[in-house]
């Protein structure tokens, strides 16, 4: 019995910081750092790699709680989110905030055995990633935000290995930055009347839904451009160029799906094909640097 509920308390924590959406981030992570293994001196270390997955579990466990906690009475008056841990009283707030510092004490700790760089960088990681949980209440760009929290995943994965800065890793994260805050504003926008209500701020309470749309669009565009430039810059081979093909069809279909006027498929657009597109693309990319 004890077990059980050990168990179910477990699950219910990682319920509320979405674990499965670690496939969003963890894959470029895995890129940045297997690209950084094609610098000279530098080879597989596979307890570096363990170190990179654990800063990318606390970090991603920090932030979601924080979130979780920073909107949670905005949670409980959304329909769509009164469900979730806190305001349904399945976690209390001072518990989701306890779990939040806790991951961030274990994040920084954990950069302290990558390097001296990552471990001086590990609060400004901290300072945008947690952030980014107040931004809506005052600017229209908080997709942006959520953007850049993510894109400091690859980045930060080259700087364990490399311990510097370089082009690949940075055309990598802006990348990602124009993704994530692509697929944000979609996800957004099935929360545009509740935002208005409550004086909250997005792209589509700012724009209006199909405004926010082509945005979206020409956010994708940006994404495809500078992943395009990677490869060339990199001159990886043809397994990159298929991961990089897949991607580019499932991120274009998305906007097929997704309409002003018909959300219902959002959480497909979202989830399923930004997931999968993610995971496709870096594996091939990965897969063409090892091979």
């Amino acid at each position: 019995m004890y077990f059980r509920k050990q168990m179910t308390k477990i699950g219910n924590y990682l319920s509320m910081v979405k674990f499965a959406h670690t496939i969003f981030a963890m894959p470029f992570a895995l890129f940045g750092f297997f690209m950084a293994m094609e610098h000279p001196g530098h080879t597989s270390d596979w307890l570096l790699l363990f170190f990179v997955i654990l800063c990318m579990f606390f970090a991603r466990n920090a932030a979601m709680s924080f979130n979780r906690w920073a909107d949670r009475e905005f949670d409980k008056k959304n329909p769509r989110t009164a469900i979730r841990e806190i305001p349904a009283e399945i976690i209390r707030p001072e518990s989701a905030l306890a779990f939040c510092l806790l991951n961030a004490l274990f994040f920084i700790a954990t950069t302290w055995f990558i390097n001296r760089l990552c471990f001086y960088l590990s609060p400004v990681a901290l300072l945008v990633i947690l952030g980014y949980s107040f931004t809506k209440r005052f600017t229209y760009f908080s997709h942006f935000v959520l953007g850049l929290g993510l894109s400091l995943a690859p980045t930060g994965a080259f700087l364990a290995v490399t311990g510097q800065f370089a082009w690949p890793p940075v055309i990598l994260s802006a990348a990602v930055l124009c993704w994530v805050s692509g697929f944000d504003i979609i996800y957004a926008l099935q929360d545009d009347d509740f935002d208005r209500e409550n004086r909250l701020k997005s792209i589509p309470v700012q724009l209006g839904r199909q405004r926010a749309l082509i945005l979206s669009i020409l956010l994708h565009a940006i994404t495809a451009i500078l992943l395009f430039i990677l490869g060339i810059r990199n001159n990886y081979g043809f397994l990159y160029w298929t991961g990089y093909s897949v991607f580019i069809i499932m991120l274009a279909y998305q906007h097929f799906i997704v309409k002003a006027d018909d959300l219902r498929r959002v959480n497909v657009a979202f989830f399923t094909l930004n997931g999968f597109a993610s995971i496709l693309y870096a594996s091939f990319g990965i897969a063409g640097i090892l091979i």
